[in-house]
């Protein structure tokens, strides 16, 4: 047996309220996902910016490899480091340094 398929104004609800019940909650959930993830990871790389633009020779880093050593030269886009002992000098991209850290004044 076949039923018609009746399409009346009463199956048409909505409208405008459910656009917005479908497009609100994602809209809040990228709203969230940015307030948590987002912006505080560009707070971060900002800090860092600023940190590798105020190096100065004899500030200690760790690179994005682990290597600690101390700042013996700064040029354009390059760090010179020296590490361990026997001042191994190694030269890294500034792009390429994970944590500056100050030296303490007395």
């Amino acid at each position: 047996m076949l039923y018609p398929l009746v399409l009346t104004d009463a199956g048409q609800v909505g409208g405008i309220e459910s656009i917005l019940g479908l497009v609100l909650p994602l809209a809040l959930m990228f709203g969230l996902m940015y307030l948590l993830l987002i912006r505080p990871q560009k707070k971060k790389e900002k800090k860092l910016r600023e940190q590798i633009n105020a190096m100065v020779v004899g500030d200690s880093v760790v690179t994005i490899g682990g290597i600690v050593g101390r700042i013996v030269n700064l040029k354009d886009d390059e760090v010179t480091i020296s590490t361990s002992v026997a001042n191994t000098l190694i030269t890294f991209k500034k792009s390429s340094i994970n944590t500056v850290v100050k030296p303490l004044s007395d």
